[in-house]
């Protein structure tokens, strides 16, 4: 089955060059295009697409609150952007959506992240997701003892630690010495224990409570194992 892929920018030119980019795939169909956040979120929920490319600055509503908007319906959004450091991103992935991408990111690098988040890969680009997150969430304070972390097990901790650091469950599965299917459900229970909707917001509570700090995210929290589920 194609991935049926939305469009929203207000600048023709860009909403052209992604669906010339995405339709050489035969796997991907784009389903539509809007041309700014109110009329994106209107198509998304006439059309149903699988992914929404969404456009941060628009006229009516920008793409942060057509992301919000979006939360509870099944598209996956991806947020563009003209920069990597963009200060209104680190906002749209807490508004739900699941990566962003450079406006002038290679072709395959856009087509492999529409195919990343329709396979439930949610975070695209982690070395640039997690210097972005570094860099607007380490400079607000940690919300040091935030209950929702008692209610994970250590081998959970030791999962959301992982998942901070941008990696993916296979690479967490080889880290841990765990299956990947048990990754995935530690995944899930982790998300559903801390009322989060993605694996992007985990990672910005990891930052956010202090689970992590900016350059530490690659090594294992104190304590943690190496065996075990």
């Amino acid at each position: 089955m194609s991935t049926r892929v939305l469009i929203a920018d207000d600048q023709a030119i860009s909403r052209q060059g992604l669906r010339m980019i995405l339709e050489s795939e035969p796997d991907i169909e784009v389903i539509g295009e809007a041309v700014d956040g109110h009329d994106a979120v209107s198509l998304a929920r006439r059309r149903e697409p699988d992914v929404v490319l969404m456009d941060i600055r628009m006229p009516k509503i920008d793409g942060l609150e057509a992301t919000r908007r979006l939360r509870d319906d099944t598209a996956e959004v991806i947020v563009i952007t003209t920069f990597d450091l963009d200060e209104y991103v680190v906002e749209a992935l807490r508004a739900g959506a699941v990566g962003f991408l450079v406006k002038d990111s290679p072709p395959g690098r856009i087509i492999e992240a529409v195919r990343a988040v329709a396979r439930g890969d949610a975070l695209i680009a982690p070395e640039v997701t997690r210097r972005l997150l570094e860099r607007f969430v380490a400079g607000a304070p940690a919300r040091a003892g935030d209950p929702r972390l008692a209610t994970l097990t250590p081998r959970e901790l030791e999962v959301l630690h992982e998942m901070a650091g941008g990696h993916s469950n296979a690479v967490i599965a080889r880290r841990l010495f765990l299956e990947a299917t048990t990754v995935k459900g530690h995944v899930g229970r982790i998300l559903a224990k801390l009322g989060l909707d993605s694996r992007v917001q985990a990672v910005i509570f990891a930052y956010e409570c202090g689970l992590v700090a900016p350059g530490d995210a690659t090594t294992r929290p104190p304590g943690s194992s190496a065996g075990g589920t």
